[in-house]
């Protein structure tokens, strides 16, 4: 039987939300019961990408900002001793998109139910929603309440 080097791998949106947290955290458990690893990704943009108009911006500085973020959450969902393999991918582009890109061939995507969009998020639909009507693997949206803190197998 041929083997499939993405076997096991558990893809999770993280962009510094509640829901991102807790989708992080069940995503660790997930893989965990399945011998598999995580592949954390989030996803920047620079502000105005998709306005009526691009303020003044330094990318640079931008990018320096979000690197700092997503590596400052993974680091107190995480900690120092992950009970599985974490990598860690944080790529700028549109977060639907470059989280479509990087389930492609993943045993599941994670993504919270609730992220860090604002209205202009609500106009296009949410990241979840898009990523349920997309992906080619499976999706699961999980809601940042005290059950979806709990394991895949340990759901009341």
């Amino acid at each position: 039987m041929e083997s499939n080097a993405s076997a096991g791998r558990v893809v999770v949106g993280v962009d510094g939300s509640l829901s991102s947290q807790t989708a992080l955290r069940w995503a660790m458990r997930y893989a965990g019961l399945i011998g598999g690893f995580v592949e954390a990704v989030g996803a920047w943009e620079l502000p105005g990408m998709h306005g009526w108009s691009a303020p003044a911006v330094d990318a640079d500085l931008d990018e320096e900002v979000a690197r700092s973020g997503f590596a400052e959450e993974l680091r107190s969902v995480v900690g120092d001793a992950p009970s599985v393999e974490v990598r860690e991918s944080l790529v700028r582009g549109n977060p639907v998109a470059v989280l479509l890109a990087a389930a492609e061939g993943a045993e599941v995507l994670v993504v919270g139910s609730r992220g860090r969009g604002g209205f202009a998020r609500a106009l296009l639909g949410s990241v979840s929603q898009q990523c349920a009507l997309h992906a080619t693997c499976p999706v699961v949206i999980i809601r940042p309440d005290s059950k979806a803190g709990v394991g895949p197998t340990e759901a009341a």
